[in-house]
């Protein structure tokens, strides 16, 4: 029976836990929250931080796994990669992955090798940010070099708002560093979806809209669409930069989350290439909409097993996931949705209960739930994404003055 170690075991990251129990492979689990739900499903489930190397190697090797799996989860993307380089398990270079898992490192990778890339710098010090950030036009993005999903991000329109944004990022960094780096004039849709690589060759890529709820503060990323908006020959031509920029870095297979912007002249301008699926339910999403199962090739590509059968298939109808979310700060009272958008639910996830404490969004770790949709045209989708805060209503029952925004 095969072994495969999963970092992590959120809600969110069930669905690999559960394709390898079904599949009959010896499933372990581990990370630093024991109450997290995945754990419950797994043969073995250990109280180890994923993102703690040396400790996730001795317990890899200790229980001779076969396989590692880091799903959607940027902090412990290294942790996989360090392991299995280590114990010569099916994987990708430790210190690529590590590239695309620091902003910092990302950004230089960007600029060094012909790809388009804001001018950026990452600090320890806010002093030395606040004596380089004059050089950039205002807009900019300070977030911190280490983090993912929105987690410590501000977007300055004033100088005087440096030093709060950088402690705030700070505060989410391991690498105790920030980045602070100019906003993309970008044309159309950011893009944020999955794509998965088989020996070496890009085999999946089917782009997504993404979508924010601009009453948050940064805007929160609320959703992505399918099929996108993005010009077909514009589509290809970002599959090919992926493309040329996992072969410069050595990766042969795998999943990645890939967000990216469109210039005023068909330019790609990257703006995160995580070496892993991407969270949100966005896997579950896309096989819904393409009959792709990502979540099945990222488990078997863990065991080494074949994937050459991945064919590259478009969506059929109209699909998006939708995060759920509250405006507010407080205890959750309940979610209500609309007649309009139940109709249109074809799955929902929820982790939390009337009576939790909830927080305003800003980053992941505020999210609520997760909701696929399937809507009867393109219009109607796009038209109710832009209205989604009328259709889903997150009622908070009281918000104590002793709680304060989770960041």
């Amino acid at each position: 029976m095969k072994k495969v170690l999963f970092l992590g075991a959120a809600a969110p990251q069930i669905p690999p836990i559960q394709y390898a129990i079904d599949q009959g492979y010896y499933v372990i689990t581990c990370d630093y929250l024991p109450s997290n739900p995945g754990h419950l499903l797994a043969h073995e489930s250990y109280d180890v931080s994923t993102t703690d190397m040396e400790a996730v190697l001795e317990l890899s090797r200790r229980l001779d796994i076969d396989g590692i799996v880091a799903y959607a989860s940027d902090p412990a993307a290294p942790t996989a990669a360090y392991v299995a380089e280590q114990l010569r398990l099916p994987g990708n270079p430790y210190a690529s992955v590590e590239v695309l898992a620091r902003k910092d490192k990302f950004r230089d990778f960007l600029a060094s090798h012909g790809f388009n890339s804001p001018r950026s710098k990452s600090f320890q010090r806010v002093e030395d940010a606040r004596q380089w950030l004059p050089q950039l036009e205002l807009p900019v993005f300070v977030k911190a070099v280490d983090s993912s999903g929105n987690k410590g991000m501000s977007c300055l329109t004033h100088a005087n708002e440096l030093d709060v944004a950088f402690d705030y990022a700070l505060s989410f960094s391991r690498a105790g560093k920030v980045v602070v780096e100019e906003k993309i004039p970008g044309v159309g849709y950011q893009i944020d979806s999955d794509a998965f690589m088989v020996e070496g060759e890009l085999r999946f890529w089917q782009w997504a809209d993404a979508h924010f709820d601009t009453a948050c503060t940064p805007p929160f990323p609320i959703a992505n669409s399918l099929p996108s908006t993005l010009a077909p020959a514009v589509g290809r031509h970002a599959a090919r930069e992926l493309e040329r920029m996992l072969k410069i870095l050595g990766f042969r297979t795998g999943a990645f989350n890939v967000e990216f912007m469109v210039g005023p002249r068909n330019e790609i301008w990257f703006l995160e290439v995580g070496p892993r699926n991407g969270g949100d339910c966005i896997p579950d999403t896309l096989k819904l909409a393409t009959g792709i199962d990502l979540v099945r090739y990222t488990v078997e590509a863990a065991l080494g097993h074949e994937c050459s059968d991945l064919v590259n298939a478009p969506p059929q109808g109209y699909w998006t996931n939708y995060v759920v979310h509250s405006l507010q700060s407080g205890r959750l009272k309940e979610i209500r949705y609309s007649e309009f958008i139940r109709q249109r639910i074809v799955r929902e996830m929820t982790w939390v209960r009337p009576g939790d404490p909830i927080a305003v969004a800003k980053g992941s770790n505020n999210t609520l739930g997760v909701l696929i949709l399937e809507f009867r045209t393109h219009d109607e989708m796009l038209e109710t994404l832009a209205d989604m805060n009328s259709h889903v209503c997150v009622d908070v029952a009281e918000t104590p003055s002793n709680m304060r925004e989770a960041s």
